[in-house]
Formats: C-alpha cells, structure tokens, sequence
C-alpha cells in the first residue's frame, strides 16, 4: 500500500515540476542513503573509510524549490555523486545549479569531479580552496570570502564563516524557508565524541557555535556532518563539549 502511494505522489509531483511535495520514500544503496527533513530539504549519507573510526557516514543537505536543486558537501565517491545527482533528477524532477563545500576535507569534497563533468558550478570560502590545494584534490571553482547567498528556485541559502572550530575554514548553511541549518562537520549530533582534531581550532570551537546559535535561532533543524539531525540542542551539546576542553586546559 505505501508503494501504491508514494507512486501517486511521485506522479503528482512530476506534473507540478518539484513543488513541495507530501513525501519522498527513503533512498537507500550499499554506499548512499537519502531521506527527506522538511518538504525540499533532504539528508543524503555517504561514506567514508578511517582506520581509527571504520567507515564513517557523512551527512550533506540538498535543498529544491521551482525545479532547483542546490547540494551541499558531495558525497565522500564520484561514483556516490553520480547516484545523487541521478536521484535527483529522475526522483525529485529536479535540475541541480550548484554544490557548497563547508570545508576542505574529503567528506565534503571527495565526489567534485562528477559535479564539474556534469557542468554543475561549485562555490566554496577562500581559504577552503587554499586549504584544498595541498591535499591535490579537485578544487570549488568559485570562492567568497565571508559569506555568500545563493538562490535556488524563488528561495535564498545564506552560506556563512563565523569561525574556526573543526577547521579553520568551515562554514554553515541556513535555508531560511524551512528553517534548516546545515552545521556540517562544526556541529556534532548529540552524545558524539570530538572526532577529527588533526586540524581544529579547539580554543575558538565553542565560541563560533555560539556565534552560529546566535544568528541562526530560528532554525527548527540542525543537521551535523555525521549522525543525525536534531534542533537546537545540538548545538548546545557542541558547545559545552568544546567549552569543557578549554576547561580542561
């Protein structure tokens, strides 16, 4: 029965051209997961191989509206992006126009050269590109150096620096029409450890996410870079776990 109706609401949705629909089945492979948040915000997974962690998810954000699609963070395969990049055309009936990278490391990077094969524009800060240069890897084609706000459809995506915390470049992206906050890897889901440090700022961490918080109070949705996606309190838990490693010090 549910895949009676998920078939007519799919048939619906293709005939209005991408406009908010009622609901999306979840998308799940051996290597990429998709699942809606909000009417045109969706979660896609990826993963990544660490030899400390084992294979760890990565969260990115897509949001639609009008028939656009704007992605943010690749997945870790250009052989993962290519699967989204297909999910979204042929499922939401959507043209992607962008790809935000939130900072330099592979779980944001990892999957740009099908994005550029596909003519898909990327934007990334400066010093992300910067960044990105010593590792040899693929590069965002359009840099800002503070903050940048993108259309996609009728709707804006502000995409924003207010500190160093995980990286010395990492960014967040607030979708204002549904109150969507995508924290990337500066954000951590509740009850995580602090994970990657090799290249964090733990002293400016907690002061940024205040920062965050404080701008984006609005946001119903907080999305991570790994685990799963909460309110507010996750950026309450990001802060008093950083704010206890000054104290430690």
């Amino acid at each position: 029965m549910k895949q009676k109706v998920y078939l007519c609401l799919l048939i619906m949705w293709g005939a209005l051209g991408c406009k908010k629909p009622r609901a999306i089945p979840p998308y799940k492979s051996e290597t990429l997961k998709i699942e809606q948040l909000t009417a045109n915000t969706f979660l896609h997974v990826s993963y990544i191989s660490t030899e400390k962690w084992g294979d760890v998810p990565c969260n990115g954000l897509i949001v639609i509206d009008n028939g656009e699609a704007l992605v943010f963070d690749t997945p870790v395969h250009n052989s993962d992006s290519k699967e989204l990049l297909n999910w979204i055309e042929e499922t939401l009936k959507c043209q992607t126009i962008g790809i935000i990278a939130t900072h330099f490391h592979r779980d944001c990077l990892g999957g740009l050269k099908e994005f550029h094969s596909q003519k898909i524009p990327s934007y990334a800060i400066t010093q992300t590109i910067e960044l990105a240069k010593r590792d040899s890897v693929i590069l965002p084609q359009t840099s800002f150096d503070v903050s940048v706000e993108l259309s996609v459809g009728n709707q804006k995506v502000v995409n924003e620096f207010l500190g160093e915390g995980h990286t010395r470049d990492n960014i967040v992206c607030y979708f204002p029409s549904e109150k969507v906050l995508f924290g990337g890897c500066l954000v951590k889901e509740i009850g995580a450890g602090k994970g990657n440090l090799a290249d964090a700022n733990i002293q400016d961490w907690s002061k940024t996410v205040t920062n965050v918080k404080s701008k984006y109070n609005a946001a119903k949705i907080i999305v991570p870079g790994h685990g799963k996606p909460g309110g507010l309190d996750l950026l309450d838990y990001t802060i008093k776990l950083f704010n206890r490693e000054q104290e430690e010090d």
